[in-house]
């Protein structure tokens, strides 16, 4: 795994791949080439030496020439292909293959022990609570719904069964979104149902998050879909699922400010048999917006999961768990 060395000294790349750009190997170096439109030629925009990156994140299509592949299995650099939605279609990263004693660690975890769900969710209220005090709305609703999270976050440390952190957490999120979205005439989050432009704005940005954080989970070499607060379930990483909780804040403020400002719109969308659907051209900008919030977080995603993969690994204190702070 990682050293400090090696995690002060190297980084981790975003690489759009959608602009005409590729990737190639010239004596031991990495170059980021963009064609030209007059010359049809590519000229190289950076050169990296392979022992400063972590890791690539490439956005796009490329062509993984063996050179490439080879430098990286030297240097141990992850490389990972996403889709424009940021969902991973190829990763590749040999020295997490043999982990096996994080994934024991995982599967010897006992079920009802929710002390690191208890985190995670804490985390998440907490950045809710501060997500809605950034509004500085004064309103009763706004102010009944910050109340009503302070208390319940105050009961998350005594939660000794798992449906009763379910409620605790349902009944924040619920008061939440009543509150935080109340200006765009809020009903209800109802996930994937795609109910009105919110919901289905929120469905989009979740699942950029969701792919984003499942490439930093993928290079510790964690079984996905192993949760400490979602249970198993069929095709279901459940633990992306549990780190992605207290980043939600940041889709959230996202949704809430672009439609705030204008920039996303219900007439972006199209009612089709009760759920609102985005309109196919209208894709690539929403995408854009929120990946201009993700990608340049990217050092936090990737210390939290690194310092969640540490506390776990070292049997750490729960109060040592790392927290996400937007």
């Amino acid at each position: 795994m990682f050293t400090l060395k090696e995690l002060n000294f190297r980084t981790i790349f975003v690489i759009n791949g959608l602009e005409g750009r590729r990737l190639r190997v010239s004596n031991g170096e990495l170059l980021i080439e963009e064609k030209e439109e007059t010359t049809e030629k590519y000229k190289t925009l950076t050169k990296i030496p392979f022992q400063k990156v972590i890791a690539l994140f490439v956005i796009g299509h490329i062509t993984v020439t063996s050179p490439l592949m080879e430098k990286c299995q030297k240097f141990g650099v992850s490389l990972i292909v996403m889709k424009t939605n940021l969902r991973p279609i190829f990763f590749w990263n040999p020295s997490t293959e043999a982990n096996f004693l994080l994934r024991q660690r995982q599967y010897a975890l006992a079920k009802e022990d929710l002390s690191i769900a208890q985190l995670i969710v804490a985390n998440k209220i907490r950045n809710q609570i501060k997500t809605l005090q950034s509004t500085r709305k004064k309103d009763p609703d706004t102010q009944e719904a910050l109340s009503l999270c302070t208390t319940l976050l105050a009961q998350i440390p005594s939660a000794n069964s798992y449906n009763t952190l379910m409620g605790l957490e349902g009944a924040c999120a619920k008061a939440f979104f009543s509150a935080f979205f109340k200006e765009q005439n809020w009903v209800a989050r109802r996930p994937r149902t795609k109910c009105d432009p919110i919901n289905a704005a929120l469905d989009i940005g979740y699942t950029l998050l969701f792919n984003y954080m499942e490439c930093f989970v993928r290079l510790f070499g964690f079984d996905l879909y192993v949760g400490v607060f979602h249970r198993l379930w069929f095709k279901r990483k459940s633990l992306v699922c549990d780190l992605v909780e207290p980043f939600r804040c940041l889709i959230d403020k996202t949704v809430r400010t672009a439609f705030n400002r204008g920039q996303f719109k219900a007439k972006d969308f199209e009612a089709k048999k009760g759920e609102y659907l985005l309109k196919r051209e209208k894709s690539s900008y929403y995408y854009k917006v929120f990946m201009e919030v993700l990608i340049p977080r990217k050092g936090d995603f990737f210390a939290y999961v690194r310092d969640y993969y540490r506390s776990f690994m070292r049997d750490k204190p729960k109060n040592q768990y790392p927290t996400f702070i937007p």
